[in-house]
């Protein structure tokens, strides 16, 4: 029995010591961290917004903690690809990736390899843009209340256009069609700049875009701007009202971007992060070259970003499924 028992306490003892060397060592990679460079994968090509965002990021945490920050463009499968491989690193915060939107939209529309959840841990928000309702310069309205009249005048007359089938400007129109108890039809298009070449020739009737791909058209007087989603107007067209100014409070809807790592990382680590995007968007530099790619500013903790995400699912998920949306 004295023998049996000491076996036991023996094992019992190694056990606790093992479990304590590892809870120390846990703690210890976190309060070293980072020491070797980070991996920030963006599921996108190189160029455009997702790309200089990325590089902001990565050029203030490679100077405020002194080691790399590499990006890895991994495009393809409509962002699921380079999600996927950021998913399946170790959860340990060398591997981070910049996502937008679309990772909100994506598993309620297609099957994916990974829970847009469960799967992932937000870190923080980097920018958020607005979406504006810019339409034909011909077509006769000129307010949100005439374009819901004259839709209605015109039960699947009136068409819009989209940068492409299940994106976030495809669910702006089907959402403004079940706020507005309206119908108008889709274009899917492959990208913003074919769909303005259409709005501005009349082809089609409506878009809704971000800031910087209309600002300039709208002031050149070859598209007209109605409405701004948002809490506030745009100061490159203060003119222009909020959906909520212009009677339609319940069209809220915008295009944010900012940074997931797998799930299980220390909320330390996480943390850590978050803390210090918050402060790169302080700094005015960065702010103003987010302003110059149409993006406001947005700071968050991982916590407020997780809910956001969580809120946009299963708003797009109730826009997808009334409007029978389909993505081969």
């Amino acid at each position: 029995m004295r023998k049996g028992f000491g076996l036991f306490a023996l094992a019992w003892a190694e056990g606790l010591l093992l479990s304590f060397g590892s809870g120390a060592i846990a703690q210890s990679s976190v309060a070293s961290y980072p020491n070797k460079p980070i991996r920030f994968i963006t599921p996108y090509a190189p160029g455009g917004s997702t790309s200089v965002m990325a590089r902001l990021v990565g050029q203030h945490l490679t100077e405020r903690w002194g080691q790399n920050v590499i990006i890895d463009n991994r495009p393809g499968g409509n962002t699921i690809i380079g999600t996927e491989a950021m998913m399946r690193s170790a959860p340990d915060g060398y591997t981070i990736m910049l996502t937008t939107s679309t990772h909100a939209i994506l598993s309620s529309l297609t099957k994916t390899p990974y829970d847009p959840i469960r799967d992932f841990s937000p870190v923080a928000t980097i920018g958020v843009a607005p979406q504006v309702l810019v339409l034909n310069a011909a077509l006769p309205a000129n307010t949100v209340q005439e374009v819901i009249a004259l839709a209605k005048s015109r039960p699947g007359q009136l068409n819009f256009g989209s940068s492409g089938a299940g994106g976030p400007t495809h669910l702006s129109g089907e959402l403004f069609n079940m706020i507005a108890g309206v119908k108008t039809q889709h274009i899917p298009y492959k990208g913003a700049a074919p769909v303005l070449v259409d709005l501005i020739g009349g082809q089609v009737h409506m878009f809704y875009s971000v800031p910087s791909n209309i600002v300039a058209h709208v002031k050149g007087g070859r598209i007209k701007a109605i409405a701004v989603t948002g809490n506030t107007r745009l100061s490159a067209l203060p003119q222009m009202p909020t959906f909520a100014e212009a009677g339609l409070p319940g069209f809220d809807v915008k295009t944010w971007n900012g940074v997931l790592a797998p799930a299980g990382v220390p909320k330390p680590i996480v943390d850590k992060m978050s803390a210090e995007i918050a402060t790169m968007l302080t700094i005015p530099a960065v702010r103003e070259r987010l302003d110059g790619i149409g993006m406001i500013p947005m700071t968050s903790t991982a916590e407020q970003f997780a809910a956001m995400i969580k809120s946009d699912i299963a708003t797009y998920l109730k826009v997808i499924r009334t409007a029978n949306i389909r993505v081969d």
